[in-house]
């Protein structure tokens, strides 16, 4: 029996919640946003493979579709609604069409869509079709957008609700992300941290004095690097390796050792936490152990 799986559960959940009794004059109801066809429904991604065959074209125009067959419907329809935020009044049409345009855009989140059957004017029905293979749908459609969704997606589990989201924030209906939510350390805070540390004139051995300038001339370097660009510390690792070994060409110098001692704390717990000052101990004192050890 085709059901309805739980990440279009989840899209559905998240459109009602903020549309429906959402102020303006027609909001949506629970009855306009559809996931199953009804038990006279055959073919199409609002079916499971209990209601279709491997000829539907739900299947056999993408592999992503026949890996992801199962029980499960794939499709999300949505119907009219119409808000007003701030002023400015939000509907079905406008919805689509914001949708389909961040398709065409390739926006991250729409990967796993294959298709949007809508209405920009209530009157012209149109499709964007990620295969290219229609342009079109039924009249229906004039009140009501469909949503396909690749099936290996739906198999997947993979949460569809991002785009859904942005939606909402885009038109100030809910919040988007902001700075108290993003608590990820900037590259000042983590240099200041590393730096606190590693400059103070007791954390080399004696006798290597001239060695710890050198090496506090390249650590400041390095720290007036990552500063400049909050990047290098939120993107890859091989940026980061690439970085260290141009600024520091010394033999007493361990790269690798260094970016993995950095790297291998830098999790989302331990960047949540803002770079806590023991964590920067630690890697001055492996870079102190090495330098005995020379």
């Amino acid at each position: 029996m085709t059901r309805a799986p739980a990440n279009l559960l989840a899209v559905r959940s998240l459109l009602l919640t903020h549309l429906d009794n959402a102020p303006g004059p027609d909001d949506l109801d629970p009855a306009e946003v559809g996931i199953v066809g009804d038990s006279a429904h055959r073919g199409g991604y609002h079916c499971g493979s209990d209601r279709l065959d491997s000829d539907d074209y739900s299947v056999r125009e993408s592999p992503r579709d026949k890996a992801g067959l199962t029980l499960d419907a794939a499709a999300l329809d949505v119907g009219q609604f119409s808000v007003t935020v701030g002023g400015k009044t939000h509907n079905l049409r406008t919805f689509s069409v914001w949708c389909v345009a961040q398709c065409k855009a390739g926006a991250a989140d729409t990967k796993d869509i294959r298709e949007i059957i809508y209405s920009p004017d209530g009157s012209t029905v149109k499709r964007w079709d990620r295969l290219g293979k229609r342009t079109s749908g039924d009249s229906s459609h004039r009140w009501h957008t469909h949503f396909s969704f690749f099936r290996d997606a739906i198999k997947a589990g993979r949460d569809q609700r991002p785009l859904f989201r942005r939606y909402l924030q885009s038109i100030g209906l809910i919040e988007g992300p902001t700075s108290t939510e993003d608590d990820m350390p900037t590259a000042q805070e983590i240099a200041k941290a590393l730096g606190d540390y590693l400059v103070t004139a007791d954390i080399w051995p004696n006798g290597y004095g001239d060695r710890a300038t050198n090496k506090n001339i390249a650590l400041g370097t390095f720290v007036a690097a990552v500063a400049a660009d909050t990047n290098a510390v939120r993107g890859s690792t091989a940026r980061l390796e690439q970085a260290l070994a141009q600024l520091s060409g010394r033999d007493f110098t361990d790269e690798p050792a260094i970016v993995a001692g950095v790297l291998a704390a830098l999790t989302p717990e331990k960047i949540a936490a803002a770079i806590p000052p023991t964590m920067a101990k630690q890697v001055a004192d492996e870079l102190a152990r090495r330098l005995v050890a020379e």
